[in-house]
């Protein structure tokens, strides 16, 4: 994990990567609990039978958005700024979920410090994130991520 000791520190990574995550194993009850909390329970995520028979992926796969929502947790694996007293996911620039992620698949997410912007009392960091599937060349999801940092 990276360490930063206030905001001016970290700003002078931009360019830089924050480095990569350990793989996190997806589980069908993390998407059977995606699903009830979003109330998409489409079956190509919730219903294995069906999937092994109708999915061309012949497993269930993640919510793409499941995916996505794991940043901040991955985020905080990969820096900590000491100065920081709140952080606030702003949106995104672009997002793009280019491979389905299977259940039993382990995901990581690599990120780059793309761009940092002054605020009043923080910053605005927009952050590059990669989400990658563990023996997989195509990644599952890139994200142009936008989060507000406050001192």
């Amino acid at each position: 994990m990276n360490t930063f000791t206030d905001l001016a520190h970290f700003s002078t990574h931009v360019g830089q990567s924050l480095g990569q995550t350990d793989y996190l194993l997806i589980t069908q009850e993390m998407v059977n609990l995606f699903a009830q909390a979003t109330g998409d329970y489409q079956w190509i995520h919730t219903d294995p039978e069906r999937a092994s028979r109708e999915s061309p992926y012949k497993t269930p796969v993640a919510h793409g958005f499941l995916t996505l929502s794991l940043a901040p947790k991955l985020m905080a694996e990969l820096y900590r700024i000491e100065s920081v007293k709140m952080g606030i996911n702003y949106g995104a620039n672009k997002i793009r979920f280019a491979n389905a992620v299977p259940v039993g698949s382990r995901l990581r997410m690599r990120a780059s410090l793309k761009q940092v912007e002054p605020q009043n009392n923080g910053i605005r960091a927009i952050i590059d994130c990669v989400f990658e599937i563990e023996h997989e060349t195509k990644p599952a999801c890139i994200a142009e991520l936008i989060t507000l940092l406050f001192e």
